[in-house]
């Protein structure tokens, strides 16, 4: 069997983790979804909220005392980030260094072609705009 790739890896890992937030904001949909069930259609509607009742009070309080605080996520930004680390594709070396010849000829370049344009033009310019008002 072939080996995936590293690209493979990083979407199976992006469409699990994708996966597990769609069934979470299901299961918290579901919890915080008001209690319906069908009505007559004499009293005005197809559907009506559940009237609460004392005993049933007492039971919902008592059934979220029993369920578990979900587990508070503090390091989910740092995991969140590591995950995408993990999908960047990196330079190689000699792209690196390629690319950092390219940068700094570049600014050789404009370096010099500023100082010619200052040193020049615009100064001898300017010298001889000064000595027409003296």
């Amino acid at each position: 069997m072939a080996h995936k790739s590293k690209t493979q890896r990083a979407k199976a890992a992006a469409d699990k983790a994708n996966k597990r937030d769609r069934e979470l904001r299901d299961e918290i949909a579901a919890e915080n979804a008001p209690a319906v069930e069908p009505a007559e259609e004499s009293k005005g509607g197809f559907f009506k909220k559940k009237e609460d009742k004392p005993e049933a009070k007492q039971q919902v309080a008592a059934a979220k005392k029993e369920e578990k605080k979900p587990k508070k996520v503090r390091f989910k930004f740092l995991k969140d980030v590591r995950a995408e680390m993990k999908r960047v594709t990196w330079p190689t070396r000699q792209d690196v260094i390629r690319w950092t010849g390219v940068v700094v000829g570049a600014l050789v370049f404009f370096g010099v072609y500023v100082a010619v344009l200052d040193n020049l033009i615009v100064t001898p310019a300017l010298v001889a705009l000064t000595s027409l008002g003296a």
